[in-house]
């Protein structure tokens, strides 16, 4: 089964083509090495990807030619432990860091626009 379709039934990427993006941007490695995305996975293989923020180290367990709903898809590999302590970890702290920037929308309004005003002295 090629890596990418396997991929994308695990539920790592919306589309087999997001999968094969990351593939060929050297996101997805079997067995510490780079590959192609029609690379053959067999049961046994030991993935290392990174999806979004997160990194992920499992072993394929199952072969699946159809994609599925999430709790099937979860039986098609296993996650490291050390990986899941990783990754939950790293989930977090970005939880308890907050972006500033993420509360500001758009425009300022007239009121913030006063106050930069008065902040600048303009």
């Amino acid at each position: 089964m090629r890596l990418d379709k396997w991929l994308w039934a695990a539920r790592f990427y919306k589309t087999r083509q997001l999968a094969n993006e990351a593939i060929e941007n050297g996101r997805v490695k079997i067995d510490g090495a780079r590959v192609k995305p029609a690379r053959e996975v067999k049961p046994g293989d030991r993935l290392e990807l990174r999806v979004g923020e997160s990194d992920w180290t499992l072993t394929v367990r199952v072969l699946s030619m159809q994609r599925g709903p999430a709790p099937q898809a979860r039986t098609l590999y296993e996650e490291d432990a050390d990986s899941r302590v990783r990754r939950e970890r790293a989930q977090a702290e970005h939880r308890l860091v907050t972006n500033p920037a993420a509360a500001i929308k758009g425009r300022p309004t007239k009121r913030d626009r006063r106050q930069i005003h008065r902040f600048t002295g303009e």
